[in-house]
């Protein structure tokens, strides 16, 4: 992040954390979350339809449910279905998140859709029932380029004020179904940017090298600090475009394109998928 020693308060560097303390943070919460019990604040889907037979519920966007056991996406609740991967086997979903969710016929958010409002019940239409393998919480959510949008709300979120960490922290919680992000979610701190990558894998989120839109992008060798940014665009030559905060532009919204997954320091070296 561009100028960041300069801005970095007494109080932002107290955000900073070292590996070692992220990996020896406690198990989180996240896990326990899918129980098979459809809570507020998820996004559940039903293999019967009306909301009936086992239920699989999710706190964030799903790129893909995959097919097979044991790395699918099973239905966990009690009832028909139970155990089965939930690829192309859902028939009725249950919108308890605060956004719009977009179920998807292919993976990575491609193909036909259909959306349900925040608080919404409902069956899958015909051309989705039994026929869905992703899915994307909040209204943006899809597998082609979203709008850039300098919506950053303001809360920092814990972290260091408009800074990357912060937007980042911001699209996590409005954008990718985690709206209780801050720097101290998951039991772990998650301080610069160039911690992330760690922070995430000590809870369960899913770090690969993989663009994606709704991917967080973590850079770990720009200055001291590091730097992340969030995908709102990829290419079929699997570079990307993404939306950040101080780095053009100091403590402000700017867009990169065609950045890519590499060690130069323009680039980034991770992604994080929420």
């Amino acid at each position: 992040m561009l100028n960041f020693r300069k801005a970095l308060t007494v109080a932002g560097a107290a955000l900073a954390v070292t590996t070692s303390s992220l990996l020896a943070t406690g198990s989180p919460a996240l896990a326990a979350s899918r129980d098979g019990v459809c809570d507020s604040g998820e996004f559940c889907l039903y293999y019967n339809s009306d909301q009936a037979g086992s239920v699989s519920d999710f706190t964030g966007s799903v790129d893909d449910y995959g097919a097979t056991q044991p790395s699918c996406y099973e239905f966990k609740g009690a009832g028909n279905g139970q155990g089965l991967c939930v690829k192309n086997t859902a028939a009725s979903v249950w919108n308890r998140t605060s956004k719009t969710v977009t179920v998807y016929f292919n993976s990575n958010y491609g193909g036909a859709s259909q959306s349900f409002a925040a608080g919404a019940k409902g069956n899958l239409n015909a051309t989705l029932k039994n026929n869905n393998a992703s899915h994307m919480i909040g209204s943006n959510g899809g597998g082609g380029a979203q709008t850039p949008r300098n919506d950053y709300d303001g809360n920092p979120r814990g972290f260091a004020q408009n800074n990357c960490t912060a937007f980042a922290a911001y699209r996590i919680a409005s954008r990718l179904g985690v709206p209780n992000f801050s720097n101290s979610y998951g039991g772990v701190t998650w301080g610069n940017a160039e911690h992330w990558d760690n922070a995430a894998r000590a809870i369960g989120v899913t770090v690969n090298k993989t663009p994606k839109v709704g991917a967080i992008a973590v850079n770990d060798t720009h200055g001291q600090y590091g730097h992340v940014a969030y995908v709102n665009k990829v290419y079929s030559d699997g570079s990307f475009d993404v939306e950040e905060y101080n780095w053009n532009n100091v403590h402000a919204y700017g867009t990169r394109s065609h950045v890519h997954v590499s060690q130069a320091e323009r680039d980034f070296q991770w992604m994080l998928h929420f």
